[in-house]
């Protein structure tokens, strides 16, 4: 060991002394932590699902299984005349399906089971909406596009009655 008075301040800092490292040896704790001894235990099914993230215990669960009443709503209209289909809500099941199955693969923790049901939800949508449109254009004789452009209109005005409804009603 060189001299004292050869040695910086700064480096008489940074040495440990030597009382420090005779207390505890720096692996001491390491070793102390791993137990490689005992393997986890495998968990049964009913436990890994009531402790998943997204498991019977949470809202990522009972979501998706009351979503699927939609589906089976929908499910239901097949056998109803397409006549007698609402072609707004219909397209609002086909949106809500197409869009919150790619939120669910994007979201933590990815919610398998809610894609599932909107995917479910998207097609309930395509199907009904193709039927409807389908009906409008062998009633009226017209092609799919300008039936869609005659849907779009009827949307665009009964957005307007809303609108002007809610400011008459605030005037």
């Amino acid at each position: 060991m060189p001299p004292r008075s050869l040695t910086s301040p700064l480096t008489r800092v940074l040495r440990p002394s030597p009382r420090l490292s005779l207390r505890r040896s720096p692996f001491q704790r390491r070793w102390q932590a791993t137990d490689a001894s005992t393997p986890p235990q495998p968990q049964s099914l009913a436990q890994r699902m009531w402790n998943s993230p997204v498991g019977v215990k949470t809202v990522h669960f009972w979501a998706p299984v009351m979503k699927w009443s939609l589906v089976l709503a929908g499910i239901s209209d097949f056998y109803r005349p397409a006549e007698k289909l609402s072609l707004t809500q219909n397209f609002a099941l086909l949106c809500t399906g197409a869009i919150w199955t790619r939120w669910c693969l994007i979201i933590k923790p990815k919610n398998y089971l809610l894609a599932a049901v909107n995917f479910f939800l998207g097609c309930v949508g395509t199907v009904q909406v193709s039927r409807i449109l389908s009906y409008r254009r062998s009633v009226k004789g017209t092609s799919v596009g300008e039936e869609i452009k005659d849907t779009g209109k009827e949307i665009g005005d009964a957005a307007k009655s809303v609108g002007n409804d809610a400011v008459k009603s605030v005037k």
